[in-house]
């Protein structure tokens, strides 16, 4: 059923507060994090402006800045768009799609919790329809951006378990959940007939991902997860990230053998007796992994390997 769109501006600030420690991603900006009202245009610390719409596929495009990659899909009867960004952000992401389409829309699709995805959610009207999967879901109620009774139409309208499909024909659109990895809840979308697929921020840049323990994230279940979706997906071609350029599939695959080295090497290392430091000065990558940042901005000194150490010790 066609949608209208709601062409005001979104009034007032909308706080989130994320438990992300604000952690630099890698590659640019910051996940989480909080926007700043500006006549409906966001302006979170750490990201670049919302930018112009970058052709993905045909009918798919990539809005880049102020927070996560939102991709817009233009279907037959309007757009879904993944991910809305930081708050106050609705009106620069509608903005941008009215230079491509004259289409309402219809449908927002969150990959996880995180205000950086889901922060203009509120600024569409209540009619648009709102999916997750169903532990976002549940994270997301507990957001201190969704308390107030104005903003809650921003929360998700349906949710999914282990998988869904939106739309139908060329429109299709699959959602997968294969556990925890970024948090608990990481959708990821798949738009079928152009084979292409959105990570979210399992897939965030090439580095250490962020391990949200807070939100159910898992430094061990991180490269198991990405192993099912490469195991389960198909026929993907491209990958849209959560924060950095559009990728091949090949550099999905690749980034889960990343972690997978990256958790083996955390195992050694803690049966070896060597701290967090230690694991992160002697954790030696292949050489096509030599472009990945894997510097600091993850847990200082010992990035992940923090993480995933404190979760080792505790299934002891």
């Amino acid at each position: 059923m066609k949608r209208a769109l709601v062409l005001g501006i979104l009034v007032g600030v909308s706080a989130l507060v994320i438990s992300l420690g604000a952690q630099q991603a890698p590659g640019g900006g910051r996940e989480g994090g909080q926007g700043r009202g500006d006549a409906g245009r966001g302006r979170g610390p750490g990201f670049p402006p919302v930018s112009a719409p970058e052709k993905v596929a045909d009918n798919l495009y990539m809005i880049p800045g102020q927070g996560g990659n939102t991709a817009a899909f233009i279907t037959s009867d309007g757009v879904v768009i993944v991910d809305t960004k930081l708050a106050n952000n609705g009106q620069a992401i509608l903005d941008q799609l009215k230079t491509i389409t004259d289409k309402p829309v219809t449908h927002i699709i969150n990959t996880h919790t995180h205000g950086d995805h889901t922060g203009s959610n509120d600024f569409f009207p209540a009619s648009v329809d709102i999916v997750t999967q169903e532990n976002t879901a549940a994270n997301m109620k507990k957001m201190p951006a969704f308390q107030e009774e104005s903003k809650k139409h921003g929360l998700p309208d349906r949710t999914f378990k282990d998988k869904m499909t939106l739309l139908t024909g060329k429109d299709a659109i699959d959602l997968y959940y294969f556990g925890a990895a970024h948090t608990n809840g990481d959708a990821f979308v798949v738009f079928r007939n152009i084979r292409v697929m959105h990570a979210g921020d399992v897939f965030a840049t090439k580095g250490q991902p962020l391990i949200d323990r807070n939100n159910g994230g898992s430094g061990v279940a991180y490269p198991e997860t990405i192993r099912k979706a490469t195991a389960a997906i198909k026929n993907v071609n491209t990958v849209i990230t959560g924060h950095s350029t559009v990728m091949k599939w090949q550099d999905f695959v690749d980034y889960g053998e990343f972690n997978k080295l990256f958790l083996d090497h955390a195992k050694a290392s803690l049966a070896a007796g060597k701290t967090a430091e230690q694991a992160m000065a002697d954790f030696k990558l292949p050489e096509k992994f030599k472009d990945y940042n894997i510097a600091g901005g993850r847990g200082g000194p010992g990035g992940n390997f923090n993480v995933i150490f404190e979760e080792l010790k505790a299934q002891k």
